[in-house]
């Protein structure tokens, strides 16, 4: 196979359950908090209990391993109104103590240059490296308010709003916290984001040149040749789900050259049939493997089912860790994508 259809994905493969649970916990857990508390709470651990239960990562990965499951209960949820690009009162003069309620907002943190300030975050919080070390206030759908509160912070950075994050938020209004969502829609908002981050957080200059960093690449990407080829993103095999009316991801393929056949969807992560995606007859197919999953299997799979782009072997791998988080790392994913749509137009 091609450059990232083989051994490219090979370091991924290695980290595949690791994979699965940042994807997982990237996107569904955000879009099953949204959904209210009976679903947040399902299958999450008592917040009491929570430094506990997630003190082993090897443990946490095996929690999450059924990806499957946990993007069925994540697809039913509409996409969440959009949200304000972190507003809130500044706190002048006070150290910061940031807690970071998703892995996106983390590594929008470390790139504004604030990093070493974040006291608490989630579970799935691991990039940049350091970032394993900061102690753990709960998953993405449920955190113990009592250990924030603990850890006196003087900033919370979360991504979408959600009657968690609201209940948070009522416990932080008296003290003067401010609780911001980090909620980018199209590629440009992220480094705009980077940059009113490093503006509350007193490091400008490291978030502008981040900022600036981040602009030049989005400005470089390459799409491929017209008419837009029509590009199906699997996220979940069996079942089988794909990205619906999100407007990140879509304004991505947009400047590569892709349209999303199910950009109409009502929903973010619709449950689709094999009969539908064979009917709609993509052109590219963009896959995340997880758990015993590999590029090869995806293809074989929908090769078997006649898909015409398995056929022809326009199936590309993405890292869920950048895909699936709406943060800098989403560029290296843009970038990434174009080179496969350019390579799909030419073959």
């Amino acid at each position: 196979m091609r450059r990232r259809t083989a051994g490219g994905l090979a370091g991924a493969r290695r980290r595949l359950p690791r994979l699965a649970a940042a994807a997982c916990l990237g996107l569904c857990a955000a879009w099953a908090a949204v959904a209210g508390p009976d679903l947040a709470r399902a299958g999450a651990a008592d917040a009491g209990t929570v430094d506990a239960g997630i003190a082993d990562a090897g443990a946490a990965d095996a929690g999450v391993a059924d990806a499957g499951a946990a993007y069925a209960g994540a697809a039913a949820v509409p996409v969440a109104a959009a949200a304000p690009l972190a507003t809130g009162p500044v706190r002048h003069g006070t150290p910061p103590r940031i807690v970071t309620l998703a892995p996106n907002a983390t590594e929008l943190v470390y790139a504004a240059g604030a990093g070493a300030d974040i006291v608490g975050t989630v579970l799935r919080s691991d990039y940049p490296p350091e970032a394993r070390a900061i102690p753990r206030i709960g998953d993405g759908i449920q955190f113990s308010e009592e250990t924030i509160l603990t850890l006196r912070p003087t900033l919370v950075v979360g991504w979408l709003p959600s009657d968690g994050t609201r209940s948070l938020e009522r416990r932080l209004a008296p003290l003067g916290v401010p609780l911001v969502y980090a909620n980018p829609k199209s590629l440009d908002d992220i480094p705009a984001l980077i940059r009113d981050l490093g503006d509350r957080l007193g490091t400008r200059a490291t978030a502008d040149a981040a900022a600036r960093g981040l602009e030049r690449r989005i400005r470089a990407l390459r799409p491929a040749p017209p008419p837009p080829q029509t590009v199906f993103i699997e996220i979940s095999a069996d079942p089988l789900y794909t990205l619906g009316r999100d407007p990140l991801t879509n304004d991505l393929l947009a400047r590569c050259g892709g349209v999303n056949p199910y950009a109409t969807h009502a929903i973010a992560a619709p449950q689709v049939s094999v009969e539908s995606v064979l009917h709609l007859n993509p052109q590219v197919l963009i896959v995340s493997p997880y758990g015993r999953e590999t590029l090869a299997a995806r293809r074989a799979w929908w090769a078997q089912h006649g898909l015409p782009a398995a056929l022809a072997d326009r199936i590309y791998a993405v890292d869920p860790d950048q895909l699936h988080r709406p943060g800098p790392r989403l560029v290296d994913a843009a970038e990434a994508i174009c080179a496969d749509l350019r390579d799909a137009y030419a073959h």
